[in-house]
């Protein structure tokens, strides 16, 4: 089985926009690290030099990068962009996620 991650076409957007204002990189990494109420946090960066173990997933003109120690924790995870309110950001429909803190900022996988 392969690993996977879904970028919907307004994150792929967003993706694009945020390196074109930046004015570089070749697409965003989407990690994972301990903290938070419930256990997980992603966590975005900027990706100018991708790494050689990185896994690259590519939708509607985005790349985005993962290290391979990650993926069972976003595996099958949708990344999409979502608008609520005054608040834009990217919200990951993570498949494994079997518990989330009430602000929607940490997880935890089963």
């Amino acid at each position: 089985m392969t690993a996977s991650l879904t970028i919907t076409e307004r994150a792929a957007d967003q993706i694009r926009n945020q390196l074109a204002k930046r004015g570089s990189g070749v697409g965003i990494r989407v990690g994972v690290r301990k903290s938070g109420c419930s256990g997980y946090m992603y966590n975005l960066e900027y990706v100018d030099e991708p790494k050689a173990e990185d896994l690259v997933y590519e939708a509607h003109g985005a790349k985005v990068f993962v290290d391979p120690e990650v993926m069972s924790l976003i595996e099958g995870t949708e990344m999409d962009y979502v608008s609520e309110g005054l608040q834009s950001m990217f919200r990951f429909n993570n498949p494994n996620v079997t518990a989330e803190c009430g602000c929607g900022e940490s997880f935890s996988v089963g």
